[in-house]
């Protein structure tokens, strides 16, 4: 079978984490402040801080911008729903924005729409717009806008590490910025995330929260304000750490694959079988998806690849499709399409030019009746 995602794990990487196993020393240490160096490092920000998911990432940004009831964000239609999900926790409104049907990202002219037609009671308060499968948005709009507005910018780069916008890495690009090491990420530490920040004030408060509240000082324990324990462990930043020096190498693979696949699949948009990605400078591919034509049953063409040892999926999920986060103020008929159609196919530095052909050429086959 090949697989939609496979996780690239050395033998390195698995005697590194075995060392600090055999120490002893599994919370937080010295791996997890040196990983905290080299990321923001890597990054190019004052403070990389690790916590224990993307989604306790996107959780804690929130809660030290001291967004909460009466507040609202603005956030894309199509992606994980962790996105909104961290909005509805602290108990502020998401407010959901369309999409680009070609790179899958916040559309300017809905998020400039809703900010001007925005009558409802809660006070906007931030901006999350997320890197969709690695593809930077747009960094400079969306960063005007904010300024104009007098909103803050959280950076949903949970698939995007290491992928740039304008020669600036994701996570520089607002005040915060959201990273995820699941599995499905280029690099992963099983479960895992990042808050990346150049203010100092707020990596002062991201830490205290990812870590009960809680201040070390010569007395011992301060508990500050309420919180829970987003910690990540030594073992867990250990493995990151074997993985990060890789992580450009896995990029530029994963690069070369993508335009390999959209030259193969050239001919299924001549036919308007499928809509393909525009490709973006600066884009760190961390799924390749494509779009069906809306009469295809994208349920049918999973089960033939699938019976061709051929994984896929969905990309993402639609939020306004979800229905959980109350009253809908936009119509997202762009984040509709990329839900109800959306196709991910194979997608890892282990896949070859060999694979993406047999791949297309299965995914061909079983198109032709649409044609």
């Amino acid at each position: 079978m090949i697989k939609l995602s496979q996780p690239n794990i050395s033998e390195f990487a698995i005697n590194s984490v075995a060392e600090v196993l055999r120490s002893g020393k599994l919370v937080h240490g010295e791996e997890s402040e040196a990983f905290e160096q080299e990321l923001a490092a890597y990054i190019g920000c004052n403070n990389a801080i690790l916590v224990s998911s993307g989604t306790a990432a996107l959780h804690i940004a929130l809660m030290a911008l001291d967004i909460g009831p009466g507040d609202a964000v603005i956030v894309p239609d199509f992606t994980f729903p962790a996105t909104a999900n961290v909005v509805a926790m602290v108990g502020a409104r998401a407010i959901i924005v369309d999409v680009n049907l070609d790179n899958y990202t916040l559309s300017i002219k809905h998020l400039e729409e809703t900010i001007q037609n925005w009558k409802g009671p809660e006070r906007l308060r931030a901006i999350m717009p997320v890197h969709e499968f690695g593809c930077p948005a747009d960094m400079n709009a969306i960063k005007n806008i904010a300024k104009n507005s007098n909103l803050f910018i959280v950076e949903d780069a949970a698939c995007a590490l290491g992928a740039t916008f304008k020669d600036k890495k994701t996570g520089t690009l607002g005040d915060i910025g959201c990273f995820s090491f699941h599995p499905r990420k280029t690099l992963t530490t099983g479960e895992g995330g990042l808050l990346t920040t150049n203010n100092s004030d707020l990596a002062t408060r991201i830490r205290r929260l990812r870590n009960h509240g809680m201040e070390r000082g010569p007395e011992g324990m301060s508990f500050i304000e309420p919180a829970t324990n987003y910690r990540l462990t030594n073992f867990q930043a250990a493995l990151g750490r074997a993985q990060l020096p890789e992580l450009d190498g896995w990029i530029e693979i994963r690069r070369k694959l993508a335009q390999h696949y959209l030259l193969k699949l050239r001919p299924l948009e001549e036919k308007k079988l499928i809509k393909l990605p525009t490709p973006a400078d600066g884009h760190s591919w961390q799924t390749f998806m494509l779009v069906l034509k809306n009469n295809i049953d994208r349920a049918s063409v999973i089960n033939n690849l699938k019976s061709k040892n051929i994984e896929s999926n969905l990309g993402a999920q639609s939020l306004t499709e979800i229905g959980i986060y109350g009253v809908m103020d936009n119509e997202c008929p762009n984040g509709k399409e990329l839900f109800h159609n959306g196709l991910a196919l194979p997608f890892f530095e282990g896949l070859n030019e060999e694979n993406v052909d047999y791949i297309v050429e299965a995914l061909e086959a079983c198109l032709t009746q649409y044609s």
